[in-house]
């Protein structure tokens, strides 16, 4: 909320009920925090005065690095869901990204590839990308900011990476990757339709304040042909062509793991092929389903929208694509949908300033990180500097979308050093401009651009709460 022109008033619950409820972040809040009552949603004044011109990169530095982030969309997974969360030195060597480059590299072919194992798998691509060639690219590189964050070799072998690794305590582990991240919690995404994760949730798995879980539908929206009979055995009268009481029972189904999971959103990944409105089960689970839920649960649905999926099936997980999406569908959603409220990002660079357009005219839709291909710091440059030039601070300019836990380490880093330059800039053209910057300016945007979008949009500062009242 903005204040007098003398000083803000800020006000976040969500950053309150951390720091009661995990003494430990309290270190993470310098005395910047105090602004923020304890125990209260009552705002207090700050002050503070214009920064010299010379000035304004290095508080822009010191202001992103002290404000904890939260990371909007990943596939990390609380311990209490078991083995499905990935985490340690082979899992982040044998990432998709990097097995994509070793077959640019390696004669290997991906038949041989595949049949080896896990720590055959990462040796391998250890000797291809990081001993035989330098890790210039931004996948390798992120592995070799992960280990010189922990302490170990970034050359040489794997030993020492691999012994540390198999001597941590998942538990605590997690809590020294998110301070080495600067991220306070991070987003899941919950498929109620994993055989594997599904019985965690309906046995009771423990929540954990760190992770927000999210309702995925790609099963039931994109593969319901696959999925339907699913379902089917845990007695919801549904069809494969949707017909009969199909749509009422998902609608139940959907209604029924909201209240199991708690999300903060629901989520699909969609083709670049996507229309709306047209005459498909897909289209009417969105409309007789989907967003029905999402308007009562007061949640919204986030679209990550442009995969070309497996264009080279041969390399599994690596051989997904992009393509440019038609927005048109997102421009009917949003009129058609009013009082929902939509989460968006788009995989093609070539749709991202139609998203900007878009958002101007809809408030109801907010554009979020740069997805997948697009997480390249001269990617990610071009396009925050477009989002910040046609929306100011109103978007979320970034997620890690990290498969494997210490990820979020080297992605968040690259995000803070990205973002510098990019909002000092913007900072130092208002300054000449003639409208002075203050720290407290600088601070409250990038708790905007960083935590207070999110929470608005998605009220998950309640969410956190009831996940904090449980633990």
């Amino acid at each position: 909320m903005h204040g007098a022109a003398d000083g803000v008033l800020v006000r976040s619950p969500i950053l309150t009920a951390i720091r009661d409820a995990t003494p430990k972040l309290n270190d993470r809040f310098s005395k910047r925090e105090l602004r923020f009552v304890a125990g209260s949603d009552t705002p207090i004044r700050v002050h503070s005065s214009a920064i010299p011109a010379d000035q304004i990169r290095a508080t822009v530095e010191q202001e992103l690095s002290s404000t904890p982030f939260i990371d909007v969309h990943t596939h990390l997974y609380m311990p209490s869901l078991g083995e499905i969360g990935l985490w340690g030195i082979d899992e982040l060597i044998t990432y998709h990204y990097l097995e994509a480059e070793l077959f640019r590299s390696s004669s290997v072919t991906p038949a041989a590839y595949f049949g080896l194992s896990k720590r055959e798998k990462a040796d391998l691509i250890w000797q291809t990308l990081f001993v035989e060639n330098a890790p210039v690219s931004e996948a390798t590189r992120g592995v070799v900011s992960v280990l010189n964050a922990f302490g170990l070799p970034t050359s040489g072998n794997l030993t020492e990476a691999r012994d540390f690794f198999q001597n941590r305590k998942l538990a605590s582990h997690v809590k020294d990757v998110f301070r080495l991240a600067g991220i306070s919690e991070v987003v899941m995404t919950n498929d109620p339709l994993d055989p594997e994760e599904a019985p965690a949730w309906e046995g009771g798995a423990e929540v954990d304040a760190q992770f927000h879980p999210v309702l995925r539908l790609d099963r039931i929206l994109n593969k319901w042909d696959q999925h339907w009979q699913v379902l089917q055995a845990k007695g919801y009268d549904v069809a494969a062509d949707g017909s009969g009481k199909t749509m009422a029972e998902v609608r139940r189904f959907l209604e029924s793991w909201c209240g199991l999971m708690n999300p903060v959103y629901m989520a699909v990944s969609l083709p670049d092929t996507f229309v709306y409105p047209e005459m498909s089960l897909r289209v009417r689970f969105l409309r007789e389903c989907v967003l029905p839920v999402c308007l009562v649960r007061g949640i919204p649905l986030s679209t990550m929208i442009g995969v070309r999926y497996l264009v080279n099936p041969e390399l599994r997980l690596a051989g997904d694509g992009a393509g440019k999406a038609d927005l048109r569908g997102v421009e009917r959603l949003c009129i058609d949908f009013p009082r929902n409220r939509f989460l968006i990002s788009l995989l093609s660079r070539e749709n991202q300033h139609e998203l900007c357009v878009y958002a101007r005219k809809f408030a109801n839709l907010m554009p979020f990180g740069c997805w997948w291909f697009l997480n390249n710091p001269s990617v990610v440059e071009e396009i925050t500097r477009e989002r910040i030039e046609m929306l100011g601070t109103s978007f979320i300019p970034q997620h890690s979308d990290a498969r494997v836990l210490e990820q979020v380490i080297y992605k968040w880093r690259n995000t803070r050093r990205t973002m510098a330059p990019i909002l000092a800039n913007s900072y130092q053209l208002m300054s000449e401009d003639g409208r002075p910057v203050t720290r407290d300016d600088i601070r409250r945007d990038i708790t905007r651009l960083f935590r207070g979008n999110f929470e608005t949009f998605t009220r998950a500062a309640d969410h956190q709460t009831s996940c904090l009242q449980t633990v």
